[in-house]
């Protein structure tokens, strides 16, 4: 008998990627025999990045990992995964007020889908401070007008994407 495909879904709003995301993919491609990263698709919330632009960050940062696959998906994220037939769910934790809400979020969702199983990652301790919010704070605040803040924001953001979140999220 062949033994089931371990798949995994690391979700979000990934608005925009950074470097802790993309540690976490690193790190998770190495644990399942596929990941999917899902962009969230929530017609509510106002973005930055179009959730095209978002998918396509994603897809160039990690086009080495040929395990990983990225999707967007307007829905719950365990409707997704049962589509899909996943059953693990990554979630990357920085600090114990991540970890109280990435708790109470895996319980509703073994609750919807009982075939869920999450995964709790700690951030790199050099990731600790990064996020999606800081980043958009960032570019609001216009770092990406010269090259010193430009230079600023790599620590934040994957190289591989950099002139696309200045691009699409620089001062309009």
């Amino acid at each position: 008998m062949k033994p089931e495909k371990k798949i995994a879904v690391f979700a979000g709003s990934f608005d925009p990627f950074t470097v802790g995301h993309l540690d976490l993919v690193n790190r998770g491609a190495k644990l399942f025999d596929e990941l999917y990263i899902l962009v969230a698709v929530n017609a509510s919330k106002k973005y930055m990045f179009s959730v095209e632009t978002r998918k396509a960050m994603i897809e160039k940062a990690c086009c080495d990992l040929k395990n990983v696959k990225v999707f967007s998906f307007d829905g719950l994220t365990t409707t997704f995964m049962k589509n899909c037939g996943a059953k693990y769910l990554l979630r990357g934790v920085r600090n114990g007020s991540d970890m109280d809400y990435e708790l109470s979020v895996g319980w509703n969702n073994k609750t919807l889908y009982p075939e869920c199983e999450s995964v709790y990652m700690a951030s790199a301790p050099e990731h600790l401070a990064v996020s999606s919010t800081v980043v958009r704070e960032l570019l609001k605040c216009g770092i990406a007008k010269n090259k010193a803040g430009r230079d600023k924001l790599a620590k934040y953001v994957p190289a591989e994407i950099l002139p696309l979140v200045v691009e699409f999220g620089g001062p309009k």
